[in-house]
C-alpha cells in the first residue's frame, strides 16, 4: 500500500533537462530561435516532473 520511495528530485530534474535540453539544442542548431528551445526545455523538464510524482510516485 504505502511504497517508501527513495527517489532524489534532484536526480529527477537532471536527467528530464538533459532530455529536453539534448532536443532543443538539436532544434536551435537547425535554425530554431534561442529562447524557443529554452522555453521548450523548460516546459518539457516541468511536464517529465510533474507526470513523474503523479504517475510513478
Amino acid at each position: 500500500m504505502y511504497r517508501n520511495s527513495t527517489k532524489d528530485p534532484l536526480v529527477s530534474v537532471v536527467t528530464a533537462a538533459m532530455g529536453a535540453g539534448t532536443i532543443a539544442a538539436i532544434s536551435v542548431s537547425r535554425g530554431q530561435d534561442l529562447l524557443v528551445g529554452i522555453g521548450v526545455t523548460i516546459f518539457a523538464t516541468v511536464a517529465a516532473l510533474v507526470i513523474d510524482q503523479l504517475f510513478f510516485e
